[in-house]
């Protein structure tokens, strides 16, 4: 089986004939990503039903469905019901097919499994990024997933981590796991202990809901585990108006924790409470520095790039999140900035590393900064 991987093998056929093969296949994989990202936050299979148009429903035939060259061919729009269709779809198939390429053109020559090992992360972060953009979480399939999968490819291929043995390979990925996630989860600790509140604004007479996994805002929705790390923690609520199945109340105090909802002083237990409104203008949430499956993202990258590489993404994902802070602030938009998750940050430093971080770190270790 290893043979049909040897570079020698593939370099039989011109190495830019594989630059072409990488970056079609990597727009048929963006194509596939699109439908990750729509259907995964949404708890919906990606295998069934097949693509169709979410306007009406129109089953998509196979020949309307290639990557790139259909959104283009129909401008942006369904060929049923003429609808448009938003060019993140394009934005996805045609990012996904330059990073496979460039995955091929940075390591190809000299490892054809590296490259497709390299691909199969480069995939996770880009569904990643776009479904963390639009729903603020990183699905456990991409995360958890990730970890399990790169630990799976660090078995297979060593010189994934520059390592010479399997055993030197499958330690650096399980020092990439615990270190990636322990370190972010670190941080996520330290910043609840030190921003551990955030009071939130809300449009006027904001209806808020309560379902039995998520507080649905006006803007957003922001999953329990997000919000609740401790028994201790609670959402805060000065209440206009509160909806349960079978009664009312008004202007009074609410306090959900993972054990207990009060409302006023009643006490009730939140597994009995599937659905709740409440009528507000402002709110007061638990906060932390980062979401916990930015914790497992990291977990994830350092399963298919080791610890170093955890550690680059962290703090080059930080000057980034600074940057775009700056960025915000110079424009008058700084209000943006509690709109924007931070995977995304996460997932373009992991991709700096890919595509020389590493070789950075090794010019700048080495005192190539001091040379003229």
């Amino acid at each position: 089986m290893t043979r049909y991987f040897d570079p020698q093998v593939w370099l039989g056929v011109p190495f830019h004939f594989w630059s072409v093969v990488l970056f079609i296949f990597g727009s048929m994989v963006g194509s596939f990503l699109n439908v990750c990202i729509y259907r995964l936050p949404r708890g919906l299979s990606v295998v069934s039903p097949p693509s169709h148009c979410p306007h009406c429903s129109y089953s998509i035939p196979w020949y309307l469905n290639v990557p790139l060259v259909t959104w283009l061919y129909l401008r942006g729009r369904c060929a049923n019901c003429k609808a448009p269709i938003s060019s993140r779809y394009f934005l996805v198939e045609l990012l996904t097919g330059i990073l496979f390429l460039g995955a091929w053109l940075t390591t190809g020559r000299y490892s054809t499994l590296v490259a497709l090992s390299l691909c199969v992360l480069l995939a996770g972060l880009v569904a990643a990024t776009f479904i963390d953009f639009e729903h603020f979480i990183i699905p456990d399939e991409i995360t958890i997933g990730g970890m399990v999968v790169g630990f799976i490819i660090s078995f297979f291929v060593p010189a994934l981590h520059q390592a010479k043995t399997v055993a030197d390979s499958l330690r650096s990925s399980g020092l990439g796991i615990i270190i990636g996630a322990g370190t972010v989860y670190g941080i996520l600790r330290i910043g609840k202990l030190l921003f551990g509140r955030q009071k939130l604004d809300l449009p006027e007479n904001s209806t808020v809901v309560f379902t039995e996994t998520a507080l649905i805002l006006p803007d957003q929705q922001i999953l329990y585990e997000e919000l609740f790390y401790r028994k201790s923690d609670s959402i805060n609520v000065e209440a206009k108006k509160v909806e349960l199945i079978d009664r009312c109340y008004l202007d009074v105090r609410v306090r959900l924790s993972p054990e207990k909802l009060m409302i006023g002083e009643e006490v009730f237990d939140p597994e009995n409470v599937p659905h709740m409104e409440v009528l507000a203008d402002r709110m007061v949430l638990p906060r932390e520095a980062m979401g916990f499956g930015d914790v497992k993202f990291m977990g994830a990258i350092g399963a298919f790039l080791g610890w170093q590489a955890t550690l680059f993404s962290l703090m080059t994902s930080s000057v980034i999140g600074a940057f775009v802070g700056v960025i915000l602030i110079l424009t008058k938009r700084q209000e943006w900035s509690s709109r924007l998750p931070y995977g995304p940050y996460i997932a373009l430093a992991a991709v700096g590393w890919i595509f020389g971080g590493q070789k950075l770190i090794d010019w700048w270790l080495n005192g190539g900064w001091m040379k003229p």
